[in-house]
């Protein structure tokens, strides 16, 4: 018997001689290794030339190939997309899953049956003696599932105690290496083999499977310790197997198992992710029915609101905004279309009926001009012809100014006006139409809600405060006469006015006062912005103005409809009184060319209110703005020359066509008096 330090150092010895003849023949492998490489290299160069003209010559194709799967991929609904792509996630996570398992498993079971091995060695060292004796029918050590061969110093076989038996007289049995030959196993080192069966005639399919299953073999050499302390006598190797077809059938089967649950995941996560982004794609199908209602002309639709915390939401925020600006942007459209119509057919209106006066008092004149008291007629019909040319060129100027209004031109907000001064002027004009008027003057200033009063302006009586602000002297002059004009023409002549102002300050842009609409609703909006501004001081200065006449006044509904270009509220009695129906759209334009506003009211107790606000301070136009007025200016000061031109041109030629009618006729005279 041996003891466990023989077996040991008896192994150390056989590992180091092994590992050495190992070496050199992995030296002399890489040498020749080396020279075949050497000797393969230009053969290797030239079938990398030959692949790449391979690769050149089929790129087109490889390039049609691809344009046509990018085509029909597409074609392929986004639904249809995304599935395929979390099918195919799946797939190849779960073949990465299962190949780690069994990997994992069959590393674990081959680990152990190392360990079994070299267990089991341990009980052979201590049994050498008793079994190198005996064959394996006689053995009774160990367990009868192992394989054990004893060899000499020689390698030759000297008894094979352990070998394990199958049924139906099979037996399976590990190929070792050839008598008299390691053939380059290392002792210690556990190694894989192949299996050799004897007598799978008569064996069914799963026994003749277990004993074609490869060994693990593990080879440890075996001696007798000497008498004197020299060393360890070695006599032999000794090989132990154990079958791995217990754990291929394992592993086979946690593979299947894993197999299977593979594929019920797969397809459970397939239903999932399908009703998942059906579910999730149902905004967008609802965003896609709702663009198809808008492209077939129906701008009220709108997409159905999402939170907006998701990529949907924000999505349908964004259409929504935009949908709701091009509706806004088509009725501006109509709007302005159907005021152009109607403003065009006015002006056509307005313009025909002077023109129609002027033409049929020219054709009276023509016909009564033989007829006894005919110079009488005549002057009458003059005097007809220039009432009505006068009205023409009042119509025309007007809407002249209204052009260079719209344009941004003829207009120069840079000059400092006392404000007071206008409205002095303005209350002695219509004081010397009216003189049985009663004209008040006084400051205006905000009176808060109390509950049962709306917040409004209140009127006190005196002289008016001094406010100077940045504007256009002769345009606004050009407001308040209108605004006078007004109430001479249609309110009774001893009917009373008011005439204030006041400087009030709100929390208000004049941008956002400018695109106020003219109403009532405008101006108590700014009377809040007004309290605001006065309880925390904050906002811009602004000069309120009003006009509260005790006429006829306005219907409510019909109040915003005064600024509208050649709106009357009584036709007849318009053209009676002399007015175009353009001078509130004047006084429109010129306040919002101030980035200021105006609207009518209902004065308390009857009449009609006109109310304007004006910025004191002034307001810096955009550099679009000031590029677009200066290149209006020049086109302006071109189109001046060339009309100068032009006229000295006709001037010059009407000046001599006249001396040379008066020529022929001095001659057709003298010839006719000859």
């Amino acid at each position: 018997m041996t003891s466990d330090s023989e077996a040991l150092d008896g192994s150390a010895s056989v590992r180091a001689t092994q590992q050495g003849i190992g070496n050199d023949a992995d030296s002399s492998a890489n040498a020749q290794d080396a020279m075949h490489e050497r000797n393969a290299k230009p053969t290797n160069e030239q079938s990398a030339e030959q692949g790449e003209t391979a690769t050149a010559t089929k790129a087109p194709r490889l390039g049609w190939f691809g344009r046509t799967i990018s085509r029909r991929m597409n074609s392929v609904p986004l639904s249809t997309k995304l599935v395929a792509c979390t099918l195919a996630m799946l797939v190849v996570g779960m073949f990465c899953v299962t190949f780690s398992i069994r990997q994992l498993v069959s590393n674990y079971l081959l680990q152990k049956t190392d360990n079994q091995l070299v267990d089991q060695a341990q009980l052979v060292y201590d049994n050498i003696s008793s079994l190198q004796n005996k064959d394996s029918s006689q053995s009774t050590v160990g367990p009868n599932d192992y394989y054990m061969q004893i060899r000499d110093i020689n390698n030759n076989i000297l008894s094979t105690p352990l070998q394990p038996s199958m049924k139906d007289g099979v037996i399976s049995q590990p190929v070792l290496p050839r008598e008299g030959s390691m053939d380059g196993v290392v002792l210690g080192t556990a190694f894989t083999t192949t299996s050799n069966v004897i007598g799978l005639q008569n064996a069914d399919h799963i026994t003749a499977q277990a004993a074609k299953a490869p060994w693990r073999v593990i080879a440890l050499k075996w001696g007798e310790k000497t008498s004197d302390s020299s060393g360890t006598n070695v006599r032999g190797v000794v090989y132990i197997g154990l079958s791995l077809s217990d754990q291929i059938d394992t592993v086979n089967t946690l593979t299947k198992y894993c197999a299977l649950v593979s594929v019920a995941i797969v397809m459970l996560g397939g239903v999932i992710a399908a009703l998942v982004i059906q579910q999730t794609l149902v905004p967008l199908k609802r965003i896609e029915k709702t663009a198809a209602k808008i492209a077939a002309g129906d701008l009220s639709q709108r997409v159905p609101k999402a939170p907006e915390n998701t990529e949907v939401g924000s999505l349908a925020a964004s259409l929504n905004s935009m949908l709701s600006r091009i509706e806004l942007s088509f009725r501006e459209q109509e709007e302005s279309n159907a005021k152009m119509k109607r403003f065009v057919s006015d002006a056509s209106h307005e313009l025909r009926t002077p023109l129609a006066a002027i033409h049929g008092y020219a054709e009276l004149y023509a016909m009564q001009r033989d007829l006894p008291g005919a110079d009488k007629r005549a002057d009458e019909s003059i005097a007809h012809i220039e009432s009505s040319s006068a009205r023409m060129t009042e119509l025309v100027e007007d809407l002249l100014s209204l052009a260079r209004l719209d344009e941004g031109r003829g207009i120069d907000i840079t000059q400092q006006i006392r404000l007071n001064s206008i409205l002095s002027d303005a209350a002695d004009d219509l004081h010397a139409l009216d003189p049985e008027r009663g004209i008040s003057q006084g400051t205006l200033s905000l009176q808060p809600s109390d509950g049962k009063n709306p917040i409004s302006l209140a009127f006190t009586p005196g002289a008016m405060p001094e406010i100077t602000l940045t504007a256009d002297g002769s345009r606004l002059r050009q407001v308040i006469t209108n605004i006078v004009g007004n109430i001479h023409r249609y309110t009774p002549a001893d009917s009373p006015v008011e005439v204030g102002m006041g400087l009030l300050p709100a929390s208000i842009s004049p941008e956002s006062l400018s695109r106020m609409p003219a109403t009532s609703e405008s101006l108590h909006n700014f009377l809040e912005a007004v309290e605001v501004g006065q309880s925390m001081q904050i906002g811009m200065n602004y000069a309120v103005v009003r006009f509260s006449d005790h006429g006829p006044g306005v219907p409510e509904e019909f109040q915003s409809q005064i600024f509208e270009r050649f709106y009357t509220a009584d036709p007849s009695r318009a053209r009676l009184k002399g007015g175009t129906g353009l001078g509130m759209a004047i006084a429109q334009s010129v306040a919002k060319a101030h980035h200021g506003f105006i609207c009518a009211s209902t004065t308390d107790g009857g009449g009609l209110t006109l109310t304007v606000v004006l910025p004191v301070s002034p307001v810096e136009p955009s550099a679009r703005v000031k590029a677009a007025h200066d290149a209006v200016q020049k086109a302006e000061k071109g189109q001046d020359a060339n009309a100068a031109k032009t006229k000295t041109k006709e001037s010059s030629r009407r000046k001599w066509g006249r001396s040379a009618k008066t020529a022929n006729s001095d001659k057709g005279n003298q010839s006719s008096t000859a």
